[in-house]
C-alpha cells in the first residue's frame, strides 16, 4: 500500500513537472516596481529585448524559450522581461550595440551580469542561467562604466580627427563595398560623408560611394519595393527580409542625394522602389507612417521561402506581419526621406504624403512645449530621439517648400531638445531613468544623440543665426570629442558633426514672390542640386526677412538665385545652367576640414 502511494506521488510530481514544462514563460512587463519584487524573491532579472520584424527572435523563441529546461530555471531562478525594442527607445538605446534579440540579466540590485548578443541556442542558454545561479559576478560582457569629462574644445584635435578618419577609411570593404565585412548594409553616417566628399570631387569618396550604393541595390525587394535589413556572409545576396523603418527612410533619402549628385537612373529607380513600398504597405489610413515588417510569414514560413515568391503568390499565403503602431521618431525619419526624394523629382504627390504626416504627428504626438511623445501611451520618456527626428523633418520640409511654419516647428523641437542637456555634459535619451536601482538609476547618453543633437542646432543656427543653438551643438560636440578619443570602432558620425560645426553649407536663396513661376522653377531647382549639407531658403519679399538676414539680396526686378558658401557669394542666377555651376563652384571652394586647425 504504502509502494502504491509513493508510485502516486512519484505519479503526481512527473505530471505536474510535465504540465509546467509545457507552460510558456511566464513574461513580466517592464516596470518600476521590477527590481522592487525581484528583490524580494531574490531572483535574478533577464531582459528580453526583442522586435516585431526579428527573425532571430522569433527562432529564439520557437526553440530557446520552448526549451523544458530553460523554462525550468527562469522559474526558478529569474524574472523574464519581454520588451519591444522599438516602443521603448530608452531600452533600445541603452542596449542597441547587443543587436536583437538582446539578453541582458541583472541582479536583484539592477547590477548588470550578463550581455549577450543575438540569438542563444536552448543548450546556452541553460548553461548560462546555471553559471549565474552559481556566481552571479558580472561577466566579461560587462564593461566597467566610466564617466565622459567633456572636452573644453568644440572641435576634434587634428590628431583625433587623423584617427577617425583611419578608422572609417580601414572599416571600408574594397573589394564588395560597404563598411564593414559580415553583415553588408549602407552604413548611414559613412555614406553622408563619402557623399560629401564626392561632391567636392573626392575621387575615392566617388568610388566608394557608388560601389557600395550599386551593391545595396541588391537589398531592395523586386516584387513591393523596400529595402531589407541587411545581408549576412560577407554577400550582398544572403539578405534577412525584415524591412524597418530606420532603413526605409535612410536609403529613400541618400539614394535621392545619389541621383542628385549623378544623375544616375538606377538611383531615382531605387529610391522610387523605396517610396512606392511606403506608400503602399507601411501608410496608415490616416497618413502616419507604419514602423516595420516582418522577416518571416510565421513560425514554419520564414523570408528565405516566403519573398522569393512573386505577388500573388505571397498574398495568397498572407501577410507578413505590419507593426502598425505610430512613432513620432519613425514618422521624422520618413518624412525626412519623402521630402528628398520629393527634391529630386518635384512630384507633389510625395510631398503631399510627407507634409500629410507631419501635420498627422504634429497633431497627435506633440507635447505642449514642441517637443514629442514617441507613441500614443510611452512606459518612459518623453525620448530625445522623437523630438530630434520631428525637429530634422520640419527642417527637410521647409527646405522643400519654403513655409516658415515648418521652420517655426524645428525651432520648437529645438528648445524642447535643450531640455535633455545634461549639465555634466552632453544630452540624455530620456528624462525618466529606466529603473530605481544600479546602472538603471542612470538614464543613457549615447554618441549617436550627441551626434544628432550637434548636427541639428547647428543647422538651426544656420537658418537663425542664434548663437544659442550654436552653444547647444557646441555642448553635444564638447562630450563628443572627450567619449570618442580612443576609441577604435568607426564613428563617421563624429566627423560629420565636427565638420559641419566648422564648414557653412551651400546656402541657396531664392529672391521672388512664391506663385512667380519663374521663382518656382529656380525652386525646384535648387531642390534637385547635389548638396548635402545645404541652407535652402525662399525670400518673398511680401513676407518680410528672413528669420537669419545675414545676407542682403538685391531686388532685381525678376526671380533669381544666389549661392553662398565659406563666406563668399555668387552672381545672381537666373536659370538652371548658371545655378548649377554656381553650386558646383562652392562645393570645391569648401575648405578640407583637415585644414581649419
Amino acid at each position: 500500500m504504502k509502494l502504491v502511494r509513493i508510485a502516486a506521488i512519484i505519479l503526481a510530481a512527473l505530471a505536474a513537472g510535465s504540465a509546467r514544462a509545457s507552460d510558456g514563460v511566464k513574461w513580466s512587463e517592464w516596470g518600476d516596481d521590477l527590481f522592487t519584487r525581484a528583490a524580494a524573491e531574490n531572483r535574478f532579472v533577464i531582459l528580453d529585448l526583442e522586435a516585431v520584424w526579428c527573425h532571430w527572435c522569433h527562432v529564439m523563441e520557437k526553440t530557446t524559450y520552448a526549451d523544458p529546461q530553460v523554462k525550468e530555471l527562469l522559474a526558478s531562478k529569474y524574472l523574464p522581461v519581454r520588451v519591444d525594442q522599438d516602443a521603448n527607445p530608452d531600452l533600445s538605446s541603452r542596449y542597441g550595440d547587443w543587436g536583437w534579440p538582446a539578453t541582458i540579466v541583472f541582479g536583484p540590485d539592477g547590477t548588470e551580469i550578463a550581455k549577450i548578443r543575438g540569438y542563444i541556442e536552448p543548450e546556452r542558454m541553460q548553461a548560462l542561467l546555471k553559471a549565474i545561479i552559481d556566481d552571479p559576478t558580472p561577466g566579461p560582457s560587462v564593461g566597467e562604466a566610466f564617466e565622459v569629462k567633456p572636452s573644453t574644445s568644440v572641435f576634434l584635435s587634428k590628431q583625433q580627427r587623423t584617427e577617425l578618419a583611419r578608422n572609417v577609411d580601414e572599416s571600408y570593404e574594397e573589394m564588395l563595398g560597404g563598411w564593414g565585412e559580415n553583415q553588408k548594409f549602407i552604413d548611414a553616417d559613412s555614406m553622408d560623408l563619402a557623399i560629401g566628399r564626392a561632391e567636392a570631387g573626392d575621387a575615392t569618396a566617388i568610388l566608394r560611394a557608388r560601389q557600395t550604393l550599386d551593391a545595396a541595390i541588391a537589398l531592395i525587394d523586386p516584387v513591393w519595393g523596400g529595402v531589407f535589413q541587411y545581408s549576412e556572409g560577407g554577400s550582398w545576396t544572403k539578405v534577412h527580409f525584415e524591412k524597418i523603418m530606420s532603413f526605409q527612410a535612410q536609403y529613400l533619402r541618400q539614394y535621392s542625394q545619389a541621383y542628385a549628385l549623378w544623375k544616375d537612373p538606377k538611383y531615382l529607380a531605387a529610391a522610387g522602389n523605396i517610396e512606392r513600398y511606403l506608400a503602399d504597405f507601411l501608410s496608415s489610413p490616416d497618413g502616419a507612417f507604419y514602423v516595420s515588417q516582418d522577416a518571416d510569414l510565421n513560425h514554419d514560413t520564414d523570408g528565405h521561402e516566403y519573398y522569393a515568391l512573386g505577388d500573388a503568390e505571397r498574398r495568397k499565403l498572407g501577410m507578413p506581419r505590419i507593426d502598425k503602431n505610430l512613432y513620432a521618431r519613425e514618422n521624422g525619419w520618413a518624412i525626412s526621406g519623402m521630402a528628398a526624394y520629393y527634391n529630386v523629382t518635384n512630384d507633389p504627390k510625395v510631398l503631399a504624403i510627407a507634409e500629410r504626416a507631419a501635420k498627422w504627428v504634429r497633431d497627435n504626438r506633440a507635447l505642449p512645449n514642441g517637443g514629442f511623445r514617441h507613441g500614443e501611451k510611452d512606459r518612459g520618456g518623453p525620448f530625445l530621439g522623437d523630438t530630434l527626428a520631428m525637429g530634422q523633418a520640419f527642417l527637410d520640409l521647409y527646405a522643400a517648400t519654403g513655409n516658415r511654419e515648418w521652420l517655426t516647428s524645428a525651432a520648437r523641437a529645438g528648445d524642447f531638445a535643450t531640455t535633455f542637456r545634461d549639465e555634466a555634459g552632453g544630452f540624455v535619451t530620456s528624462k525618466m531613468s529606466e529603473g530605481k536601482t544600479g546602472v538603471l538609476a542612470k538614464p543613457a547618453k549615447l554618441i549617436d544623440d550627441q551626434v544628432q543633437v550637434a548636427r541639428f542646432m547647428n543647422l538651426l543656427n544656420r537658418y537663425y543665426g542664434d548663437e544659442a543653438y550654436r552653444e547647444q551643438a557646441s555642448h553635444a560636440m564638447r562630450y563628443l570629442s572627450s567619449a570618442s578619443a580612443g576609441m577604435m570602432r568607426p564613428l563617421p558620425g563624429v566627423l560629420l558633426a565636427d565638420e559641419e560645426l566648422a564648414i557653412e553649407p551651400t546656402h541657396i536663396t531664392i529672391v521672388g514672390h512664391k506663385d512667380a513661376p519663374g521663382a518656382q522653377a529656380l525652386h525646384a531647382l535648387a531642390r534637385a542640386l547635389p548638396a548635402r549639407y545645404k541652407r535652402l531658403e525662399w525670400l518673398d519679399p511680401r513676407e518680410g526677412k528672413l528669420p537669419n538676414p545675414d545676407v542682403e539680396y538685391p531686388d532685381l526686378g525678376e526671380p533669381a538665385a544666389f549661392a553662398c558658401s565659406n563666406r563668399i557669394c555668387s552672381f545672381p542666377s537666373f536659370n538652371a545652367e548658371e545655378l548649377q555651376a554656381t553650386v558646383k563652384q562652392m562645393a570645391k571652394l569648401k575648405p578640407a576640414r583637415a585644414s581649419l586647425n
